[in-house]
């Protein structure tokens, strides 16, 4: 029953989920141009880079939902919701990208989404941890200044579709937050502190330059945590 209503809600997606699509080509970041906002290539790239994390991030839920086993039934039938949610955010900005002249694929980017979920691929309690807790949370920081952005520029239709991005994923890090913390405690583990081990060990010292602390505290990380993170620089 659950196989199937998994197979269900993969076909919702089916329109917008392409796996490696020939383009965009993807490059090193540090090899991806850098662009002006206020031009309108700058404006199209801008966007562009929005649009390829919420393709990947489509992925990389339905990867979350497909490759453990053993999970509770809830696990996929969260993991499968946030894929779908994340269809709907490729395909605003998409669509907004054809608005402004261009389409997705029309400017290169980068794999570092995609590079953790191979790194990850061998647990599910490291994946909850580096992608929703790490990666995706970033986002949650991050995205109000690119709101502003967008305005500073008019663009008040991609800032709308951001302002609506970022009320999501603060569901999606809360659901990578629960399932990190079910699983901690399913192994015995103290989740805080397992936590800062992961991030230690797999990707050193990252430094935390802004934390968007109400949109994190929303997604299940503590204030002790939050604390932690700012105090050691290391997320």
């Amino acid at each position: 029953m659950l196989l199937g209503s998994r197979h269900r809600a993969l076909g919702t997606c089916q329109a917008v989920l392409l796996g490696r699509p020939a383009l965009p080509q993807l490059v090193d970041p540090r090899k991806l141009p850098q662009r002006k906002l206020g031009s309108k290539v700058g404006h199209g790239a801008f966007v562009h880079a929005i649009c390829h994390i919420e393709f990947t991030a489509i992925n990389l839920a339905l990867d979350a939902a497909v490759r453990f086993d053993g999970m509770p039934r809830e696990y996929y039938l969260d993991w499968i919701s946030v894929a779908a949610e994340e269809a709907e955010h490729f395909t605003l900005l998409q669509r907004h990208l054809n608005s402004i002249g261009y389409d997705y694929g029309d400017f290169t980017a980068h794999e570092g989404l995609w590079d953790m979920a191979e790194r990850t691929r061998d647990d599910v309690l490291r994946r909850m941890a580096l992608v929703p807790r790490v990666m995706e949370a970033r986002g949650l920081d991050v995205t109000p200044d690119m709101i502003a952005r967008l305005r500073s520029v008019n663009d008040v239709a991609a800032a709308a579709i951001l302002e609506r991005i970022l009320d999501d994923e603060i569901r999606h890090v809360a659901i990578g937050s629960r399932w990190f913390a079910w699983l901690c405690a399913a192994r015995g583990l103290y989740s805080q502190t397992t936590f800062t081990q992961i991030v230690a060990a797999e990707l050193g010292m990252v430094r935390a330059d802004h934390l968007n602390r109400s949109a994190r505290l929303a997604a299940g990380f503590s204030e002790s945590e939050l604390d932690c993170l700012v105090g050691s620089d290391s997320v």
